[in-house]
């Protein structure tokens, strides 16, 4: 007799994570490690904000901070927001994006096509940036708003802990011989999980932060950059332990725009900018560790979402960056890409630890003993 079983279909939000790992065939030599990519952009809205921003709803809905019918309010003009939306769409919630001038029309148009409502942002901070006043303006709408709920993923720990229990030990499942796993670095979650985790159950697996020339993560003096979704101008309380980073790198807006370009022309894998800045701190550490280890970095987000400005060459060279996409002048930068800091707990803290109390942030604390 046939079974008459029913098999269960998953809904969208139930294929968050689990994301393959690739080997890169043509950007090392054979004397060199492998590099190996998590495809975190194969994640249902595509990117790897897709962990925490779920993490972080479905903690709200089971701790009774967001109900049915409510509304999700978030300072973020990219993957986040975008994550967001996805789940607001799925679950029947109102989504209210704060974002500022520096949207793409493609990230804007995704807001749009899942229904989230966008409110832009004209006045900087004082960084220079838009950070803060987002930040405040979403809270503040946040207060004024009945039935909502601040996911707040620059403050939120649960943004960290999404990748300590998920990405982190998915990635070392997943892969053998590991020497180094690269991550960058925005409000923190992801670097922060994946050390956490690794320096837990891979001490010997060195960790990589990545940043771009003029943040300010990790020190130093702040200047414009064309880079998404990396930077801050203070070091992310979702980073809370900086002895966790074995180095930390600080790359160019051209090695950033020119690595993305680079890999989807010799690799076949469209990612967007902030993978490329990953790859080519990735590509320095293979070009100095032994054959036959790996060095990981993660596909943040999917390069269609960048095809206006990084894989347009008009835009580029209006911007003063380059248009190539050669893998030998990649791999000539690469091998001249230097630490930042091999000391970053000592030489690179930049914490505002009254931050959030001035912005009216609606943090959760969490204990250590709840990272589990």
């Amino acid at each position: 007799m046939k079974s008459t079983r029913r098999v269960r279909v998953p809904q969208i939000l139930d294929v968050i994570g689990g994301t393959p790992v690739v080997g890169l065939r043509n950007l090392t030599t054979p004397g060199e490690a492998r590099l190996v990519v998590k495809l975190e952009n194969a994640n249902p809205a595509g990117s790897l904000k897709d962990r925490p921003a779920w993490y972080i709803v479905e903690h709200a809905e089971r701790t009774g901070r967001l109900r049915p019918g409510g509304t999700l309010i978030e300072s973020s003009s990219g993957n986040f927001s975008i994550a967001l939306a996805m789940i607001g769409a799925s679950r029947g919630y109102r989504v209210v994006a704060v974002v500022d001038p520096k949207i793409t029309p493609t990230n804007r148009g995704l807001l749009e096509a899942f229904g989230a409502e966008i409110i832009v942002v004209d006045e900087p901070d004082d960084s220079g940036s838009y950070h803060k006043t987002r930040i405040e303006l979403a809270n503040r709408l946040h207060r004024e708003t009945p039935g909502s709920f601040r996911p707040d993923q620059c403050f939120n720990p649960l943004n960290g802990q999404a990748h300590y229990n998920a990405t982190a030990r998915e990635l070392l499942a997943q892969t053998r011989n590991l020497a180094a796993v690269v991550c960058t670095v925005s409000t923190g979650g992801q670097l922060g999980g994946i050390a956490r985790a690794v320096k837990e159950h891979a001490p010997h697996v060195e960790v990589v932060g990545v940043d771009v020339q003029g943040s300010t993560v990790f020190g130093g003096e702040p200047h414009a950059y064309l880079t998404p979704g990396v930077g801050l101008s203070w070091t992310p309380s979702n980073l809370p332990d900086l002895s966790l980073l074995d180095e930390v790198y600080m790359v160019t807006d051209q090695d950033a725009f020119q690595a993305c370009r680079t890999l989807v022309r010799s690799e076949g894998l469209l990612a967007g900018v902030s993978t490329g800045a990953a790859l080519t701190v990735a590509l320095a550490k293979a070009m100095r560790a032994r054959p036959k280890q790996q060095v990981a970095f993660l596909a943040a987000d999917r390069g269609e979402r960048y095809l206006a400005t990084a894989f347009n060459d008009d835009w580029l060279k209006a911007n003063g960056l380059s248009a190539t996409a050669d893998p030998e002048d990649l791999r000539e930068r690469a091998r001249h890409l230097t630490p930042h800091s091999t000391r970053p707990a000592e030489e690179c803290a930049n914490y505002l630890p009254g931050l959030a109390a001035e912005l009216g942030s609606p943090t959760l604390v969490l204990a250590r003993s709840e990272w589990r």
